[in-house]
Order: C-alpha cells, then sequence, then structure tokens
C-alpha cells in the first residue's frame, strides 16, 4: 500500500497516511494542534513524493541485476586485464606430437 504526503493549507503541517491507490485523496487535516489537542480540520493538499525503491523478490531476479555502477566499472576493469593474459596462453602452440612408433621386438 503507498504511502502519500499531505500538506494543510491552515496550519501549513505535513503528515503521510497510508491509502490504497483506488482510494480518493484526503481533504481534512488530521493533524493534532492547539492547546486543547483537537483535530485541525484545514484543506489538505496531496503533495508529489519521491516514492520508495522496488524489490523485486522470487525466482527470476538476482541480486547483480541492481549491481551500483561503480561495481559494474571495476568488474569489467577486471575482466578486461585478464583477456591479453587468456589470449596469450591460446596463441601458443600446442606440443607437437611424435608421429613415431616404438620399435618392434625382435624374436
Amino acid at each position: 500500500m503507498p504511502t502519500y504526503q499531505y500538506k494543510c493549507s491552515k496550519c501549513s503541517g505535513e503528515f503521510e497516511a497510508m491509502q490504497s491507490m483506488k482510494d480518493k485523496p484526503l481533504t481534512k487535516c488530521e493533524l493534532l494542534v492547539g492547546r486543547p489537542k483537537k483535530k485541525c480540520g484545514g484543506r489538505v493538499q496531496r503533495q508529489i513524493g519521491a516514492g520508495a525503491g522496488l524489490i523485486f523478490k522470487g525466482s527470476g531476479f538476482y541480486i547483480t541485476d541492481y549491481r551500483s555502477e561503480g561495481y559494474k566499472q571495476a568488474a569489467k576493469k577486471d575482466s578486461d586485464a585478464a583477456k591479453p593474459a587468456a589470449a596469450a596462453s591460446s596463441d601458443a602452440k600446442p606440443a607437437a606430437k611424435s608421429d613415431s612408433k616404438p620399435a618392434k621386438a625382435k624374436n
């Protein structure tokens, strides 16, 4: 359930309310103000909020999908550094095979 932020035009107070996306926005301030604490009752307006980050859970989502850019760049450097060493070893020719056969024993 999303959390919405509201600001009162009467008392200038701000508060959050958890509401379903289907619910209508609140219209009256629910903050307690004054010496004998009572609801303000002023008109409120829903504010634009930053929202919350999404966290995907379950099969099919991997922690590596959401790595930071710094991590990705460091991983790329490591893989680039390993490529020349791998290329050098693959360029080397394998040892030549000996085609000579053992001599047959004389009886």
